[in-house]
């Protein structure tokens, strides 16, 4: 982290610079961490406003050359025979050689620098602006770099002389006392240690009052006060003690040290990374600013073998569109030198421009490299599922959002609660006096609403148990707030919830839906066991999907006389099912004429059966779910017990660009001589 803090005029942020139009200068501005990685896409030097050239040029050096050496070069016609960009020419030419996967062009970063106007001396703009890939003579590259006084040396060492601060013309004219870069150095690293601290905590920094009168100036002046007070090299140069143009102590100074330190973090995770295989999780975000953003993380297995998951950072999106993400994304692995055909895997949440299967995210990755595989959490997927089911049936979706309004209703304040409370012990009471439950040790225990929410797995499952089961209290809190003489805020809402509560509609809905969550709820609490392996996951979701099938063959039945026999005890009227079913969201001229019993039957429960069914298929796919049993093969469990040639090689042929068919024949012999 040192060499971001070696004046203090890099902790400041980028000023305004200028890029030349054709007609006029315009002033933009500029942020360095937005400065393209690929050498294809950077704007010339001399289009930058002079006055920050040196900024953006001491970026890019800091940066190094983009060098994506695990990156599958295209072929290219020279000739009469096709050529390529060697990744080995990195190592001969490490400092200045670049290589841009936009162009399939080599570049020299030097030149790009700092080149001269010399007319074609150095290759001229074949190695800044046009690009080289004259990839059969690489004897040109050795040209470029010519003899001591080439073009490219010039560069060269000015670029060294940039990076050498000491050389600095603003250090030679405002050369400090040695005391003075001491002090300096010790208030710095104060800083430095003080929000390491709270990065690693999670800490806010600011305070709501930092003035000096403050009783509490904030978790970073309190902190660096603290190791003042405990630190008497400290206590002699910081805060009261510092120089007031040198304190290192404001809002700017603490977010230049928080970037700088980001940067060095993410640089430690790429280099851990070692040009290893690796996986992509991706999730959309929104900040308190209402800004687009895409959080990114890193699943890799290091050199010890541990499997290592590393946030990478949180990238700001024009939209969250598929397209924008995969630019995103690109972005990304191009500013660390990673290359998209080093993925492996890619797991999003179920939103449809993520992973849908047409123009989604997963798709648009999966065209570029097709052994990136997308694989989601299971109970994730379950729940992603139930929404999805909630989303697409309009009476589905209307059901939740009356259960919804009456848990607000219901539970808006502790008086509601209380009297539902009391309504549901008198119930409770008697019902034990008609034995119509049984009394015991840890039965018949005290329950509450739940408020179901899209984000927490079975959530709507439970509310769902409780609706049903505080049914009668529930309508009798609504019917005391609908016609309560006082009055409420809520009393309209109540009345027009008591008409939709005590319909058949709600109440077969609410049958219905409390069946089929219940046969994922079982597969959604066996996938949330941390002693699961893939092979059992796999089954239960073959199970729950069967489970599911079989009510929809032989289920109708059951479920129609749970519940007349309910609206028969809540004395709700059931509708007779041979006669003409009357739409409500319809007109009667457009309604069409089917029974009661075609509707709810076919148009109802089937259909919501068939949605789950399709929404459980689509999210656990063959292609994905025979990759997981596969990999279940190479569990080291009761000596790998669970090791199986077959499924193996067929694990191997998932990765055509790791394995070539020679690759197969031989893994075909290892894997006999291991088994044996």
């Amino acid at each position: 982290m040192e060499r971001f803090f070696k004046r203090k005029s890099d902790m400041l942020p980028p000023p305004e610079d200028s890029v030349m139009s054709k007609n006029s200068r315009v002033r933009v501005e500029i942020n360095l961490a937005d400065l393209p990685s690929d050498p294809g896409l950077g704007t010339r030097i001399s289009d930058y406003d002079p006055n920050i050239r040196d900024q953006v040029r001491r970026e890019y050096l800091q940066r190094g050359p983009c060098q994506p050496r695990e990156h599958k070069f295209l072929q290219t016609k020279c000739g009469a025979s096709k050529r390529r960009f060697i990744s080995a020419w990195f190592d001969d030419f490490p400092n200045w050689l670049e290589y841009s996967i936009n162009k399939d062009c080599a570049y020299c970063l030097c030149c790009y620098l700092f080149q001269a106007n010399i007319g074609e001396q150095a290759g001229g703009d074949a190695f800044t602006s046009d690009g080289f890939r004259n990839w059969k003579k690489k004897e040109r590259l050795y040209d470029h770099v010519g003899d001591h006084n080439s073009a490219h040396n010039q560069a060269f060492n000015k670029c060294e002389a940039l990076m050498n601060e000491g050389q600095h013309i603003r250090n030679i004219i405002h050369k400090n006392a040695k005391q003075s870069r001491i002090d300096y150095r010790i208030r710095l690293t104060a800083s430095v240690n003080c929000i390491r601290f709270l990065l690693r905590q999670g800490l806010a920094f600011r305070g709501h009052d930092e003035s000096d009168n403050s009783s509490n100036q904030g978790n970073f002046l309190e902190l660096l006060q603290f190791l003042a007070d405990h630190d008497e090299e400290v206590r002699a140069v910081a805060l009261k003690n510092a120089p007031e143009n040198l304190k290192m102590t404001s809002p700017m100074i603490q977010k230049a040290i928080v970037n700088a330190a980001a940067v060095e973090t993410t640089n430690a995770i790429v280099r851990d990374m070692d040009n290893a295989l690796f996986s992509i999780l991706v999730d959309e975000a929104r900040d308190v600013s209402i800004k687009e953003q895409m959080a990114v993380i890193f699943r890799y297995v290091d050199k010890n073998g541990s499997v290592i998951e590393r946030f990478i950072g949180i990238e700001h999106v024009a939209n969250t569109t598929a397209i924008t993400l995969k630019e995103a994304i690109d972005a990304l692995l191009c500013k660390h030198s990673l290359s998209i055909s080093s993925l492996r895997g890619q797991g999003f949440d179920g939103a449809s421009n993520m992973s849908g299967e047409l123009n989604g995210l997963k798709t648009l990755i999966l065209k570029e490299n097709s052994s990136a595989f997308y694989v989601h959490c299971f109970a994730h997927q379950l729940q992603l599922a139930l929404v999805a089911v909630a989303k697409k049936h309009s009476i589905v979706g209307a059901f939740f959002t009356s259960v919804g309004h009456v848990v607000n209703i219901v539970g808006a304040s502790s008086k509601r609660r209380d009297i539902l409370r009391e309504k549901q012990s008198l119930k409770v009471v008697q019902a034990l006096k008609v034995r119509e439950l049984s009394s015991g040790r840890g039965l018949n225990q005290e329950i509450e609403i739940k408020r179901s929410a899209d984000t927490r797995w079975s959530s709507h499952y439970g509310t769902l148990i409780n609706f049903t089961a505080m049914f009668s209290p529930i309508i009798d809190v609504l019917d005391e707030i609908a016609f309560d003489n006082v009055g409420s805020d809520q009393k309209h809402d109540a009345f027009i919830s008591l008409g939709l509560l005590q319909s058949f509609d709600f109440i077969f809905s609410l049958h219905l839906m409390r069946i089929v969550l219940g046969i994922s709820h079982e597969l959604s609490q066996a996938l949330q066991k941390d002693d699961q392996d893939i092979v059992n996951a796999m089954d239960l979701v073959k199970i729950c999907k069967r489970k599911l099938q079989d009510m929809r063959d032989n289920g109708w039945d059951s479920l129609l006389e749970q519940v007349v026999v309910f609206c028969g005890k809540e004395n709700i009227m059931v509708p007779n099912m041979s006669d003409q079913h009357l739409c409500k969201w319809k007109s009667k001229r457009k309604s069409p004429e089917i029974t009661n019993l075609h509707f709810y039957r076919f148009d109802f429960f089937c259909a919501v059966i068939d949605l789950q069914l399709q929404e459980l298929n689509n999210r656990f796919n063959e292609v994905n779910t025979e990759l997981l049993l596969c990999l279940a093969c190479l569990r080291p469990n009761h000596s790998f017990s669970a090791f199986n040639k077959q499924r193996l090689m067929l694990l191997a042929q998932f990765y055509p660009d790791d394995f070539s068919a020679s690759d197969l024949l031989i893994l075909q012999s290892q894997l006999d001589i291991y088994l044996y």
